[in-house]
């Protein structure tokens, strides 16, 4: 009798082993780019294993899957300002994601508690960093000035906590709820605190900072090149989702791709021209269009005279205006006006949104 137990015991746990060995193996073969948002947000590599989180992705990456596209379309003018600001502050511009759960990129998104905007800023919050809102005016509806404030309250959490899926989870539920939290648990570990049974966290907050997982692993699943595999056994991405930069003879791509956060492979399987991961001649190369700000913010080409535009502006485009005059008004380059909004040519649309990168004198001048 203690023989068949025992065996049944082992059975057992030969399958529940085997049962966590496969959810990762999915995990990794749906979402590679799995490691690569958990190493931005500070979280551990063994979460990957947890079942409550392969449970979370299971139930709800259908209906994500669909939140993202319509939100991805519902931002896409306001994305890369954004994404150049949360980088040139220090924050990693995964948290374009944690924006998209909080609002959906709507502008104007009212919670039912009254957070208002893109960040979903409380008006105690709001004021606290700086927000104006009143009757006539509500900052927290301006894009620049709410994604500053977002940037340095999560910053200051960042600090505070020491990582950054601590910074979203008291983004969501407040520094107090979080330290208490782990002050409960004896332990930040995430799987802990974002335990169902356990309960150290409110549900609304075990449920949000797996889907911003979630969600930024959709996203960035695009960089990584998943998609329907070819018949030359890469995976092709729409050319819609590409964008190309230029960059100096003897850039590596291995090293770029690092400054990129991205992968090597991916990088290489964009440029199959390039041979031996080097460049060989100033010539342009390709990248996700969602790397563009990275890209200009962090790879230095040798040019005379460059001058650092750290800031954006949004420009709604009037009838008369073109490219040239734009470019002037904000003391600005025009190719780098059609590079960061992703045009091909120098056609404009009445009414369309353009991000234009200025400097920090620009920018002061413009805002006064």
């Amino acid at each position: 009798m203690y023989s068949f137990l025992k065996i049944i015991g082992v059975f057992f746990a030969v399958h529940v082993l085997s049962t966590v060995q496969l959810h990762a193996l999915t995990l990794e073969n749906n979402y590679p780019s799995y490691a690569y948002v958990f190493h931005e947000f500070d979280v551990d590599e063994s979460y990957r294993y947890d079942d409550e989180f392969l449970a979370f992705v299971e139930g709800h990456e259908k209906q994500l899957k669909v939140f993202y596209t319509q939100s991805l379309q519902r931002g896409k003018e306001l994305l890369p300002a954004m994404q150049g600001l949360l980088v040139d502050d220090g924050v990693s511009d995964l948290f374009i994601y944690l924006s998209m759960v909080e609002s959906g990129f709507s502008l104007d998104a009212v919670s039912p508690k009254k957070a208002v905007g893109l960040w979903q800023f409380m008006p105690a919050t709001a004021r606290h960093y700086d927000l104006t809102v009143c009757n006539s005016y509500d900052e927290r509806c301006d894009m620049q000035s709410a994604t500053l404030a977002a940037i340095a309250y999560l910053n200051k959490l960042h600090k505070q906590f020491g990582k950054w899926y601590l910074a979203a989870m008291a983004y969501n539920c407040g520094e107090g709820c979080v330290e208490r939290a782990i002050q409960r648990a004896g332990t930040d570990e995430l799987s802990i605190l974002a335990d169902d049974d356990l309960q150290y966290v409110p549900q609304e907050t075990r449920a949000y900072i797996k889907k911003i997982l979630l969600v930024a692993m959709i996203g960035e699943n695009q960089t990584f090149d998943v998609g329907d595999v070819q018949s030359d056994g890469m995976n092709e991405m729409p050319d819609d989702t590409m964008i190309q930069v230029e960059v100096q003879n003897g850039t590596s791509l291995k090293q770029l791709a690092s400054l990129l956060k991205m992968e090597e492979e991916t990088l290489l399987a964009l440029n199959k021209e390039i041979k031996n991961g080097l460049v060989s001649k100033d010539q342009t190369i390709t990248i996700p269009i969602e790397k563009v700000y990275a890209f200009y913010l962090r790879y230095e080409k040798p040019v005379a005279h460059t001058i650092h535009k750290s800031h954006m502006i949004s420009h709604p485009i009037n009838l008369g205006e073109t490219l040239e005059s734009i470019a002037k008004q904000y003391e600005a380059d025009k190719e780098e006006i059609k590079a960061s909004n992703h045009l091909k040519d120098e056609y404009l649309t009445v009414g369309d949104l353009l991000v234009i990168p200025v400097t920090q004198a620009t920018f002061e001048r413009v805002s006064q």
